[in-house]
């Protein structure tokens, strides 16, 4: 009897689902915005954020991690952060230009894919600075968006978030930059490898 699980059993997970769910509330989140139900929105990237806690959590407690959930958790992370930054510059509550240091962050580690690839090497695990700054940036944003609202609860959420976000890109860029590091220190060993 083999001890493979079977692919479905490696698809449809608890933490799979959950991150499929946040896949799915990336349309909802933006056509909240478009319709200017702010806090709506603001309660779906709560709910967003949470799950994406929720799933790591689950995934790691019942040994439910996936080959999947590893691809799911991130791609859902960078889309639910794309679409955030994209709708709150919209509709003018964050500058375009910290939209546009985030996507060039993306930018340069996306860069390093084909370098990977030509060498064979796998993708460096997620170091905590990066876990830290995409836990910023999930919880920061939604802030500035409660801070968005004209009310009591906007005059509390607005410092916060900010400062969320603030901590968040410049950690965001460390970890990046981190990234390059990784991944130059994984081309040189595999090179060096080769030469003997």
């Amino acid at each position: 009897m083999s001890d493979t699980v079977p692919l479905s059993r490696q698809i449809w997970t608890v933490p799979n689902l959950l991150s499929i769910a946040r896949l799915v509330g990336v349309p909802v989140f933006l056509w909240l915005m478009a319709s200017d139900h702010r806090l709506w929105a603001f309660w779906l990237l709560v709910v967003s954020g949470v799950t994406d806690y929720l799933d790591g959590k689950i995934a790691r407690k019942f040994n439910l991690v996936t080959r999947l959930g590893q691809l799911l958790d991130p791609a859902a992370d960078r889309l639910y952060i794309l679409s955030t930054i994209v709708a709150l510059a919209w509709k003018h509550i964050i500058p375009w230009w910290l939209v546009a240091v985030l996507l060039l962050r993306e930018v340069m580690v996306f860069a390093l894919g084909p370098a990977l690839r030509k060498h064979g090497l796998p993708i460096p695990p997620v170091h905590f600075i990066g876990k830290a700054a995409t836990f910023c940036l999930i919880y920061g944003f939604p802030l500035v968006l409660l801070g968005s609202l004209d009310n009591g609860w906007g005059d509390v959420a607005r410092p916060i978030g900010w400062s969320f976000v603030w901590w968040g890109t410049v950690l965001y860029w460390l970890a990046g930059l981190m990234y390059v590091g990784q991944v130059r220190g994984m081309v040189r060993s595999h090179q060096k490898a080769q030469a003997v």
